[in-house]
């Protein structure tokens, strides 16, 4: 007994006797991929694995990929341990705190000016001050250490008020 659904089996009324009969899609698809497994055999390879060899690895997510989301402040601080901008954060940190450092009284009368080579230059608004500082000096380089790490700073440099340039020559009393 025949299915009338099933068209793939029911004769075709126009094909003759010696033709032998069409071939389903499915039928064509399994001697497609037969023929792909011989091609492949050859080739020495199976097809569907690519040239992996060997178990398949899990995958191992990268650092800084996808997964969950990382805190702020944890971004932040591994950005800038990746980019080489801890120091330079940690320099611009003390510039910002500088009363905190040395106190307000001090921090009313100086200014760190800049940070090159482990040192710090410090403006101060006179010389009665710059002395002062000179004289803390060591006492400030062991501080400043403390807030950025061992050996930051090796120096700092006291510079004091600028008059403008002075008279060439010899003194004069007038």
């Amino acid at each position: 007994m025949t299915d009338p659904q099933d068209v793939h089996n029911s004769p075709d009324p126009d094909s003759s006797a010696t033709s032998p009969p069409a071939k389903s899609g499915i039928e064509l698809a399994r001697e497609a991929l037969a023929q792909a497994r011989a091609d492949a055999a050859k080739r020495g390879s199976v097809p569907g694995q690519g040239k992996r060899k060997g178990p398949r690895q899990p995958r191992v997510p990268q650092a800084g990929r996808g997964g969950d989301p990382k805190a702020f402040g944890l971004a932040i601080r591994e950005l800038m341990a990746n980019r080489g901008w801890e120091q330079r954060a940690a320099v611009g940190g003390v510039f910002g705190n500088w009363p905190g450092i040395v106190g307000p009284e001090l921090a009313e009368h100086t200014k760190p000016e800049r940070f090159e080579n482990g040192e710090l230059t410090v403006m101060a608004d006179s010389t009665t001050w710059a002395t002062q500082l000179r004289l803390l000096s060591s006492t400030l380089v062991k501080r400043l250490n403390e807030e950025l790490g061992h050996n930051t700073v090796r120096r700092v440099k006291v510079v004091g008020p600028t008059s403008g340039p002075r008279r060439q020559g010899g003194w004069r009393v007038r």
